[in-house]
């Protein structure tokens, strides 16, 4: 028997084509982005988190409304994608999902703003040779993707130290377009508001299992963890290596795009691999 999981992209998977795919799937969900954002998020792709989150959050259910069909052992987000899948899961309304990702995306970037000196740095390396460099400058490994991939994030000046010393011991390093150091202490500040929001809405049990990625395992204290997920470390290389020890042996990819798609690929092996729309080998 095949177990499935369904996954959910985090920042970083936004495409141009989203809105038309989201327009012809659930055009209420648009109506209902453009609501709670104060305007369409699509149109604001390039102005930063705040913009970018509320319009992957609803791409990824558009993308989940045509994986209905899929019989899901296990869903998961990446970063971002927790609200996702927990929509998905029916353990938080789709509005109420929408309205925390409006509010995440816009804290994040004040205080990627107020802080004016942070961002990530992707480094094609393991979490065992990039964790050292990390450590010696101060740095937090904000996600560890795939044993391939980590994501370094704090000062930029560090960040781009942390570049050169990644590149002369043989590693590619990408700086990212991001406005701050996210998933590290520079986003402490927010929490006490995402935290108040948090309470103010209501979770049921999940219909399916979704792993939580501060843990790698189902979620427990779903509001506790939301809120931690600001600060903390993205362990997407554990999470997926957890589902694939629980017997899934296929991902499907909501979308946008297949970043996921990719990272899975990388530290899995022996696993069916596909997004909503496009099949990959």
């Amino acid at each position: 028997m095949t177990l499935t999981a369904v996954v959910f992209p985090g920042q970083g998977s936004q495409h141009p084509g989203m809105r038309d795919e989201l327009a012809a799937e659930w055009p209420e969900l648009l109506e209902a982005a453009e609501a709670a954002a104060g305007a369409d998020p699509f149109a604001h792709l390039d102005d930063g988190t705040r913009w970018v989150q509320p319009a992957i959050y609803c791409a990824s259910l558009a993308g989940w409304r045509r994986a209905q069909h899929e019989k899901a052992a296990f869903l998961a987000g990446h970063s971002l994608g927790e609200l996702a899948a927990l929509a998905a899961a029916g353990s938080i309304s789709v509005q109420d999902g929408l309205e925390l990702v409006v509010l995440r995306g816009r804290l994040m970037q004040e205080a990627a703003e107020g802080a004016g000196d942070g961002g990530m740095l992707a480094v094609m390396g393991g979490r065992e040779a990039v964790g050292p460099i990390a450590e010696s400058l101060r740095l937090t490994l904000a996600n560890d993707n795939s044993p391939r991939q980590v994501v370094l994030s704090g000062d930029r000046d560090a960040l781009h130290i942390a570049a050169v010393r990644a590149e002369e011991a043989g590693m590619r390093a990408i700086d990212l377009p991001v406005a701050g150091a996210f998933h590290s202490p520079a986003m402490r500040g927010v929490v006490p508001k995402f935290r108040a929001a948090l309470a103010e809405v209501d979770f049921r049990p999940p219909r399916v299992p979704v792993l939580c990625c501060l843990t790698a395992q189902p979620f427990d204290d779903v509001r506790g963890r939301l809120a931690e997920g600001l600060v903390s470390p993205v362990r997407w290389r554990d999470t997926v290596v957890t589902m694939h020890e629980r017997g899934v042996t296929r991902f499907v990819e909501t979308g946008p795009g297949r970043v996921l798609t990719g990272l899975i690929k990388r530290t899995v092996s022996g696993v069916e691999t596909t997004t909503v729309a496009t099949p990959v080998a």
